[in-house]
């Protein structure tokens, strides 16, 4: 058990968290973005990141302080904190993106992990290897050794009240990603980022994300802090929660504003082709797209006193709808519908989408945390179907007592029958009876065109009610349902489609 991890909500396996710092005296909610502040080039000074923009943590490279001789000296005589100019809680990486960038670096984790002691850091990284996507198995095996041996050196350190990452490695195979996750999970550090992330999240393969995301937090014990190396786009923030991710950090805020890309939940647009901002934060309050252009590299614009530069005034857009998202995805977690957010993020870009019907393969995985009650089902597409909610209601029904002859109807209820109970059958859910009508989740807004994939999940709820009772007569009266759904029905169930009866 984690006592420095507390989970206070969930929904699929997001969750709300609180992770105390005990070297920062403070406590962090999560899921929590991590800015990437740069130690040579502070692009947002970090004080305004926390005074404006509710940061409470960040990330810097002590690699990069440890090597660079003209501030190198200044953090160690004053201190990470005070050097940055920041009260929050500060994670330090150690070079291993260096490492993957450049095939090595001159350190080891003894070295950097006593580096990052010194100069005050909260949350420490050892020197891991982050081995990229589609490498042959025999390379992740022998890299993920060599991370293995990072983390027991970072385990023989002395670090104090120090928090250390144990990264979890594997590349694209997920049987290595979750063996990862257990060895990690045995040791005695804190907090788990899943790494080597940057080139799947570059390429928008979201899909293979979430598959290493599931993998290693399956290795995982329940309670462990994940971390998502490198992510930091707003629109997969929802779907990197729901898959079970707390911390977050990415340099892409500035990154992407130094090439002069605007960040939004649904992809990203480019200055140069802007007529309207869509935002109210401040930057887009006050400025217009062709304001931002006219801006000169070396300061602001004529009529006004501001000396931001369109790089800075783009940045920090680029955090505010970046902190945005994670509130809004913090409050669909208090309520319930983070899946119904991750679904509208889904139709923003293929690859999301890709990315949700990867993660509902999983919705065995996301039942064992889903809240049984909620505040609302809203069936949105065929991707609603799938949900942990729809999966856990046809488990459910072999619990029901069922008398021996059944009417199951999509229609109100005869007036007159021979049947020893009538029970409804509301896609995508499939039968239940109608005590149960005024209880989560068949309260559910279903459209009244419902769609093929929720007359099959209904159809599946059917036939888990059939096997679960042999013996019992079970007559279907359905609302026209597509061939495919009546096909998924038992064939010792008999069907009457409602809308041909009596012509």
């Amino acid at each position: 058990m984690r006592d420095h991890f507390e989970i206070r909500d969930h929904d699929a396996a997001g969750r709300i968290g609180r992770l105390e710092v005990p070297r920062a005296g403070v406590t962090v909610e999560t899921p929590a973005l991590l800015p990437v502040v740069n130690p040579n080039v502070l692009t947002i000074e970090p004080r305004r990141l926390a005074e404006e923009f509710g940061a409470e943590m960040l990330i810097t490279n002590s690699y990069i302080i440890r090597s660079t001789d003209r501030i190198r000296d200044r953090v160690l005589e004053e201190g990470l904190h005070d050097f940055l100019g920041f009260d929050g809680a500060i994670m330090t990486d150690s070079g291993s993106f260096q490492l993957a960038e450049y095939g090595d670096i001159d350190v080891t984790t003894e070295e950097i992990i006593e580096f990052q002691r010194q100069i005050g850091t909260d949350v420490a990284t050892p020197v891991d290897v982050p081995t990229p996507p589609d490498v042959d198995r025999e390379r992740a095996e022998r890299e993920l050794e060599t991370t293995r041996q990072a983390l027991a050196d970072a385990e023989a350190a002395e670090t104090g009240d120090m928090l250390v990452n144990a990264p979890v490695q594997g590349s694209t195979f997920p049987d290595l990603r979750e063996e990862a996750g257990r060895h990690a999970s045995a040791t005695d550090l804190d907090v788990f980022p899943v790494g080597a992330m940057v080139p799947l999240l570059n390429s928008y393969r979201y899909a293979e994300v979430v598959e290493a995301v599931r993998a290693a937090k399956r290795g995982l014990d329940p309670d462990a802090p994940v971390h998502l190396f490198g992510a930091g786009h707003p629109m997969m923030l929802a779907l990197a929660v729901a898959a079970g991710c707390d911390l977050f950090d990415s340099a892409a805020y500035a990154l992407m504003a130094r090439d002069g890309r605007y960040l939004t939940v649904s992809g990203t647009e480019h200055l140069e082709e802007m007529e309207y901002f869509p935002c109210s934060c401040p930057v887009c309050a006050e400025h217009t797209p062709a304001e931002l252009r006219e801006l000169d590299g070396g300061g602001g614009s004529a009529d006004t006193d501001d000396d931001r530069t369109a790089e800075q005034l783009l940045a920090e857009h680029n955090l505010h709808v970046t902190f945005e998202e994670l509130r809004r995805v913090k409050a669909a977690i208090r309520s319930g519908n983070l899946l119904q957010l991750v679904d509208r993020r889904a139709r923003g870009h293929p690859a999301m989408l890709d990315g949700l019907r990867t993660l509902l393969d999983h919705a065995d995985e996301l039942e064992e945390t889903d809240p049984v009650s909620k505040d609302a089902f809203f069936y949105t597409s065929h991707e609603s179907a799938r949900r942990p909610e729809v999966r856990r209601h046809h488990d459910r029904l072999s619990r029901l007592a069922v008398p021996d002859r059944i009417l199951l109807t999509e229609s109100d209820a005869p007036s007159d029958h021979d049947y020893d109970a009538v029970w409804r059958v509301k896609p995508p859910f499939g039968p239940f009876p109608r005590a149960l009508s005024e209880t989560y989740p068949l309260t559910a807004e279903v459209p009244e065109r419902v769609d093929g994939a929720a007359q099959v999940a209904a159809a599946e709820g059917v036939a888990s009610l059939a096997d679960a009772n042999p013996d019992a007569e079970i007559v279907l009266g359905h609302d026209d349902w597509a061939p495919r759904a009546v096909d998924a029905v038992p064939d010792r169930v008999e069907t009457e489609n409602l809308r041909h009866l009596g012509r």
